[in-house]
């Protein structure tokens, strides 16, 4: 039996198992960036150990992300697969600017973004689903300063808990971070994992493939083992920005951020609401630093970020704007 399908929708999943690739590889310098500075862990087998989890968290803790992103952003009934095919094509050639350039920005503002700009030139304003992008924008937004805080207040708990101990403790905080690797790991598969999703399956929608949304599995699987290959390889240049840039990285440091960006990105994965793992992990780095002591950080890292982060949304929307403008009408 012959199974026709359509060569855009080829690569429309394609380039989002591209898009998939190079989010595991951008945000691999998020998850294991403190195990690896504060000597808890081998590189390699740290990488390895964050792509295990990641390949397993969206069969552990389902699918809401991947809804939000692909069906409460914009009008599936308004859409052709060249604009899911624009949004995807300016996400991935941000995230290689991004990463040549070592600055750790987001997959997730610049799939949303790719997607917003994609369809508006393509339908016009009415396409975007206002409730839906007011959950985006909210998630994306609320996420980094709840990471600072969380950092904060759980490196205070931590100082105060491991108060007149020896140095010892060291040594049971570099243990006690693999179990905090395995579920940042986990929390990232089940958020920016479900992204990819959530893109195929709109693009299924989208061809006629199926006749409402609803994620197959083998969607999980591919967008699943995509992200955890990504990460398994590692962005050795933002792991670089993230591990030891901001300020020296002990593992009290590294226990204790993980735990705080775990807890908010599963959080807002459960919630169903994408956020950029880049930018929850950079603000609880920060915020757990800040908790021993505000001088030893080096706030002007903070500042090349939120550059980044401020640009990711208006630019890839132009780009993915631009692409739809260019490419062929499949």
């Amino acid at each position: 039996m012959v199974i026709d399908i359509p060569i855009a929708l080829v690569l429309l999943i394609g380039l989002s198992l591209v898009f998939d690739f190079l989010n595991g590889f951008h945000d691999s310098s998020n998850i294991v960036a403190t195990v690896i500075s504060s000597g808890a862990m081998h590189p390699r087998l740290a990488l390895l150990t964050a792509a295990a989890a990641e390949f397993a968290g969206p069969f552990l803790f389902g699918v809401a992300v991947a809804t939000t992103v692909g069906d409460g952003l914009v009008d599936v009934r308004l859409l052709h697969t060249s604009v899911v095919i624009a949004a995807l094509s300016s996400a991935v050639v941000w995230n290689l600017i991004t990463w040549y350039l070592a600055i750790p920005s987001s997959s997730s503002h610049a799939l949303v973004g790719g997607l917003i700009g994609a369809a508006i030139i393509a339908n016009g304003p009415e396409v975007v689903l206002l409730p839906g992008l007011v959950k985006i924008l909210i998630a994306l937004l609320v996420s980094p300063p709840l990471g600072l805080l969380t950092g904060f207040i759980i490196m205070q708990i931590t100082l105060w808990a491991s108060r007149g101990a020896t140095p010892i403790i060291n040594s049971l905080f570099r243990r006690l971070q693999i179990l905090t690797l395995i579920g940042l790991g986990l929390s990232h598969g089940t958020n920016d994992g479900q992204k990819t999703m959530g893109v195929i399956t709109l693009g299924l929608v989208v061809s006629g493939r199926l006749d409402h949304f609803v994620v197959p599995l083998w969607v999980v699987a591919i967008s699943a083992t995509a992200i955890a290959l990504g990460t398994s390889f590692g962005g050795w240049r933002l792991i670089r920005t993230l591990g030891g840039r901001m300020f020296r990285i002990r593992p009290i440091h590294g226990f204790t951020s993980q735990i705080a960006g775990a807890s908010v990105i599963m959080g807002a994965a459960l919630l169903g609401g994408p956020v950029s793992t880049t930018q929850v992990m950079s603000s609880a780095i920060m915020g757990v630093g800040a908790a021993e002591r505000m001088s030893q950080v080096r706030w002007m890292i903070l500042r090349d970020m939120l550059v980044a982060w401020l640009l990711t949304i208006p630019v890839t929307g132009g780009f993915a704007a631009l692409a739809w403008l260019i490419l062929p009408a499949f």
